[in-house]
């Protein structure tokens, strides 16, 4: 039961908008699988798409499959809307979603519940952004609940080179995970797909560390 509703705290933050809806018509689609030396994987799904100019719908799917043969996952749809204004400096947003949880053969129902903030930054002459993302999956059946606070920190470096900084807690059954997770975001000149080339480390346990690789698309 404790395992289920952890599941979330081990899948890696996701590449969302943050505060900024999705453009009416418009959409995102990410792709990320992530392994550690001992072959543990992670593999998540995230779409965002812009239902109206007030409303991002999306979905948020892992998978676990750790070296011991456990199963588990999440499976999440959401609905976001705007707080501020569209032409706001600071943008603000809230998320209410539903989905399950699952560990083998036990599926577990999920609420979850966030809100949150970003706004364009400059650092010289290169641009970027920052988001804080504060979410809670409130499990139906035991009452027990999985907080995620998630920061993202991007630059874009040239026009087809980012970096990007996350960091996120999660705390989970009596229990917080801190994990760093730095990332370089290409843009091919060609081609409809964007790469992320990244790692992720908890705070005072490397042995975890974990190398992620993933595919962006804008529709």
């Amino acid at each position: 039961m404790l395992i289920t509703v952890g599941l979330c705290a081990t899948l890696p933050a996701t590449v969302n908008a943050g505060a900024w809806l999705r453009e009416r018509g418009k959409g995102f689609m990410s792709f990320s699988f992530a392994s550690t030396v001992d072959l543990d994987t992670v593999s998540q799904t995230f779409i965002e798409y812009g239902y109206s100019d007030a409303m991002t719908l999306g979905a948020d799917i892992g998978f676990v499959r750790p070296r011991n043969g456990f199963q588990g996952g999440f499976a999440t749809l959401f609905a976001t809307r705007a707080i501020t204004p569209p032409d706001a400096q600071s943008k603000w947003s809230y998320t209410i979603g539903v989905g399950a949880n699952w560990a083998n053969d036990l599926v577990l129902p999920h609420i979850q519940t966030g809100i949150s903030w970003g706004r364009g930054i400059k650092l010289g002459e290169k641009y970027g952004w920052a988001t804080v993302d504060a979410n809670v999956f409130w499990d139906v059946t035991y009452a027990l609940h999985v907080s995620k606070l998630d920061g993202t920190v991007g630059l874009n470096f040239t026009d087809h080179v980012a970096g990007m900084m996350q960091i996120y807690f999660v705390h989970a059954a009596g229990t917080s995970a801190t994990t760093l997770a730095p990332s370089l975001i290409l843009s091919p000149k060609e081609g409809p797909f964007r790469i992320q080339i990244g790692a992720e480390t908890a705070l005072g346990d490397i042995s975890g560390s974990v190398l992620k690789l993933g595919l962006w698309r804008d529709f």
